[in-house]
Formats: structure tokens, C-alpha cells, sequence
């Protein structure tokens, strides 16, 4: 679904769960966004983590944003794993 881009900064748009069958440092895993967005990804509960709004949004400007997550483990070599999510933002009459 578009999220409004009047939205607020820590707005949730998405709950990511992530899962690593391994044990030990292996089986941790932390997650990150790649590129430089207006959204933030927190830590939720175990393997959960928000992806939220961190500025504000402008559809005028980017009507659409590619979200790319990866999740890396903590083994030796680290291993990870990517995935794209496309965010598409909707008009808000802005007069």
C-alpha cells in the first residue's frame, strides 16, 4: 500500500522478520538498509525490526522508493542475505 507523504517521522511502514537456523554467532543476525533514505530500521523485538519514515517525505520529488535490506550473521566468514521492497509514496493535496 502507498504511504501518504504527509506521513510523520517514526511512522512504521513495514515489520520485517528475519531468521537464521543456525546456532551460536552464526545464528545472529543484524539488518541494515543500503543508500543513503529517509526511512530507519529499528530493532523490534527478537528477529523483528520497523522500517520507519526518519524525514520527511515529498512525493513531488521521489514518488517511489527501492528499499534494499541486508541481513548479515555474525559467523566467520559472515554470511548474508538481500531482499528489495519498493515503497511507493501517494499525493496528499498540498494546498
Amino acid at each position: 500500500n502507498p504511504i501518504p507523504e504527509d506521513s510523520v517521522p517514526s511512522t512504521v511502514v513495514a515489520v520485517i522478520n528475519v531468521r537464521d537456523r543456525d546456532s551460536g554467532d552464526n545464528g545472529e543476525v543484524t539488518c541494515n538498509i543500503d543508500g543513503d533514505l529517509p526511512f530507519r530500521l529499528e530493532p523490534s523485538s527478537e528477529n523483528t525490526y520497523k522500517l520507519t519514515i526518519a524525514s520527511a517525505l515529498d512525493r513531488e520529488n521521489v514518488s517511489a522508493y527501492n528499499i534494499t535490506i541486508t541481513a548479515r550473521d555474525r559467523g566467520s566468514p559472515a554470511l548474508s542475505s538481500r531482499a528489495a521492497l519498493v515503497l511507493e509514496v501517494s499525493d496528499v493535496n498540498d494546498n
